[in-house]
């Protein structure tokens, strides 16, 4: 390898492995490090066979250590060893015994395998409290994976991106691998890979719905934490990045010498053909290599106090806003840099319309206001705010960590949606009957404006869901009072407690039919309120179709049929029913402004003489007041008025549609509900009634038995014009 490979000094620009022909025609690669502290650098290539060679860089230009190495090319793996001091005390734990991934490297080969020689400090040290100072000289390289040189010119010009309106969007969250692992007919080869979410299979299954984003779970490169290889689990969800610019190598059918690349970019291009974005869930508030006794695989190895929020008063540790072990120090330029680079990689050269920040608080952590609290003009959101790529793809937040003062909902910029865990939490409160009034349910249906509005944000700032991959599955919500984790191995302690469920009368899977009915109607109740509230609905994949994790509510390590999404449930009529239902929820949000509206409601007619645009009522046909809001009660009615909307086509003619009628009831008994006088002749139409899934009685004048435990939906249609 080395007698055909001639070193030359290269450029230390753009960051990481490039191949390319240099200024004197030669073909090669030419790598570049940020390490600005790092004493020396060495380029280790493997061969086929894993023999290692090692290339000195003498190159440094701006804290950069770079070099050209002809011959070197696209498959070729490779790693660093970088020299330094090595002072935990100080922050400083260089060791070249441990190869490190580069942080740039497009593709990655290879897993990390638990073992103590990939720790850059003596794990098994007798002196336990002051193990993570004590050097480990071991080499990791066996255990550790590898970077590998990827050549890519796609130009993206066949592509056509939906860009769906926010206003307009529907996410259905879902795991590359768990959607297809268990399709019947996506070919088994490519199952559980990138090419079989591409698959028309699956596609068909995700355009009978009418979902206009999927929001997968992390697909950076990512590594299986210690404790749970020990216990022969891995981290499923993946939620533990290791590399930010290589596709999860574990999910391509492809390979993982540079073929996952390619197969990431069909898939997205397969989507978009369906006119179906993509959203990636993206981890950059902590990386795999975890707290002072985690493994070195690349950022700790290359300048640890550079990358890691370190505390001031003891830099041999970690600060730890994450629950993870470590924080990523979005505070210095470099590591901004990290981010952004990344961000616009995945959305210029993979193609990919928008991102959830995992534990986004976390990135906005001692920004202008000094110390560790959430800025809001943090230098992180700032960036991204000015970026012209990033600030035209979507951009959604999980607006809280584990820190204190970490929970933001409401606090991010205008530029940012969020998920709102507030509507979660009462619309499961609301139909398992554990809330008083319906006071915040009205925020909820409404866009929750209590949140949003005064910061000048629009409905669609809320990200709305009543369940997602961290929780209970929707049928589990109806089927589990308690977690049921064992399967975990930590003896039931993980996942929540606080989980607002409801079993119906049953702990788990039951023959009693009564309480199986009242399941259902309380999926379809939850499935309908989350499809007909203002804001940006969010759907779980598996819950249109009845997917159960057995009461498993925190199912990060079960690559299994517990994680994994079961089609055969639709072959049972009920869960078929469900299917339909959601799918035909979506296509009437999607066909009406009046329910997926851009601005937030009024509460006032938009002419003289007309209905508000929202109007709330009571069972006795009256609107609401002050102390109707206050009062006990589970049931209430929703007016929106086609005729108030402020959107106009564009054309600028003001948009006009019908009129619908939302009426709940979380109480067990029926309820005569009065309808409001708003409907012209021959009155109000009967779209969705849970209590029957495909009603086709007509609707009683005047008034309407609205059953227990049930939605209603109404529609007054628009006067001809």
């Amino acid at each position: 390898m080395a007698s055909e490979q001639q070193l030359n000094p290269g450029s230390c620009q753009p960051l990481g492995a490039r191949y390319h022909l240099d200024r004197t025609g030669r073909r090669g690669t030419n790598f570049a490090l940020w390490a600005p502290a790092a004493e020396a650098v060495e380029l280790c290539l493997f061969d086929e066979d894993g023999q290692e060679t090692r290339h000195h860089l003498t190159e440094q230009d701006v804290q950069v250590w770079h070099g050209f190495l002809s011959g070197v090319r696209p498959g070729t793996r490779y790693g660093y060893r970088v020299h330094g001091r090595w002072d935990p005390w100080t922050g400083a734990r260089w060791n070249p015994a441990k190869l490190l991934l580069d942080p740039y490297a497009r593709a990655v080969d290879g897993c990390y395998t638990s073992h103590d020689a990939a720790c850059a400090a003596v794990r098994n040290w007798p002196e336990a409290d002051v193990a993570d100072t004590v050097r480990d000289n071991r080499d990791s390289a066996p255990y550790v994976p590898r970077s590998v040189v990827v050549h890519d010119e796609d130009d993206w010009s066949d592509d056509r991106r939906p860009k769906t309106p926010w206003a307009e969007t529907v996410l259905y969250e879902l795991h590359v691998r768990g959607f297809t692992m268990r399709h019947p007919d996506v070919p088994p080869p490519l199952r559980g890979t990138y090419a079989g979410l591409a698959h028309p299979a699956a596609l068909a299954h995700l355009t009978r719905l009418g979902v206009t984003a999927v929001e997968l779970l992390p697909v950076h490169q990512y590594a299986s934490e210690d404790h749970l290889q020990a216990r022969g689990l891995v981290n499923y969800w993946g939620y533990n990045t290791i590399g930010y610019f290589a596709p999860h190598a574990g999910y391509s059918a492809s390979g993982s010498r540079g073929g996952q690349v390619g197969e990431f970019k069909r898939m997205v291009r397969a989507l978009h053909a369906a006119g179906i974005e993509v959203i990636l869930d993206v981890v950059f508030n902590h990386t795999a290599e975890g707290a002072e006794l985690g493994p070195s695989l690349s950022l700790r190895g290359i300048d640890n106090a550079a990358y890691y929020r370190l505390p001031p008063n003891r830099p041999r540790g970690y600060a730890d806003y994450t629950g993870c072990g470590n924080t990523l120090d979005t505070r210095r330029p470099q590591v901004i840099r990290l981010v952004t680079d990344s961000l616009r990689y995945w959305v210029t050269e993979m193609g990919v319309d928008g991102f959830r920040f995992d534990l986004a608080a976390a990135l906005a952590r001692g920004g202008t206001n000094g110390g560790d609290a959430v800025d809001t003009d943090h230098p992180f959101l700032a960036a991204v705010a000015q970026d012209p790529v990033l600030n035209r793809v979507k951009l959604i937040a999980e607006p809280w960590d584990v820190g204190p003062g970490g929970y933001q909902v409401g606090g991010f910029p205008p530029l940012w949606a969020e998920w709102n865990d507030k509507y979660r939490d009462t619309v499961r409160d609301f139909w398992r009957g554990a809330r008083p009034d319906v006071r915040e349910l009205g925020y909820r249906l409404s866009g929750s404006s209590d949140l949003y509005q005064r910061a000048g944000r629009r409905p669609y700032a809320s990200v709305n869901y009543v369940t997602a991959h961290d929780g209970f599955t929707l049928r589990d919500l109806v089927s589990y009072d308690r977690k049921h984790n064992e399967a975990n191995g930590e003896d039931n302690r993980d996942g929540t407690d606080d989980n607002r469920s409801w079993n119906h009368g049953a702990e788990g899977e039951t023959t009693d039919e009564q309480v199986n009915r009242l399941r259902l109607r309380q999926l379809r109740n939850l499935t309908a309120t989350l499809l007909l509230s203002a804001g940006v609905p969010m759907l779980t994949a598996g819950d249109e179709l009845g997917r159960t994790q057995g009461g498993n509510n925190n199912a990060y390590c079960q690559d299994n049929e517990v994680g994994w999404l079961d089609w055969s449930l639709l072959e049972q009529p009920g869960w078929q029913e469900l299917c339909a239902l959601t799918a035909r929820l979506v296509r009437l949000r999607r066909d009406h402004p009046v329910l997926h509206r851009r601005a937030f409601f009024s509460g006032r007619a938009s002419t003289p003489g007309g209905r508000p645009d929202l109007t709330w009522f009571t069972p006795r046909g009256t609107e609401m007041t002050e102390a109707d809001w206050f009062a006990p009660t589970a049931c209430l009615g929703m007016l929106l008025s086609g005729s108030a909307l402020p959107e106009r086509d564009e054309a600028g003619r003001p948009i006009g549609d019908d009129g619908f009628l939302l009426l709940l009831n979380a109480g067990h008994e029926p309820v005569v509900f009065t309808l409001p006088a708003a409907a012209p002749a021959p009155g109000w139409e009967p779209l969705v009634d849970t209590a029957a899934v495909h009603p086709d009685e007509p609707a009683p004048a005047g008034t309407v038995v609205l059953g227990g435990r049930s939605l209603r939906l109404l529609r007054a249609p628009a006067p001809a014009t």
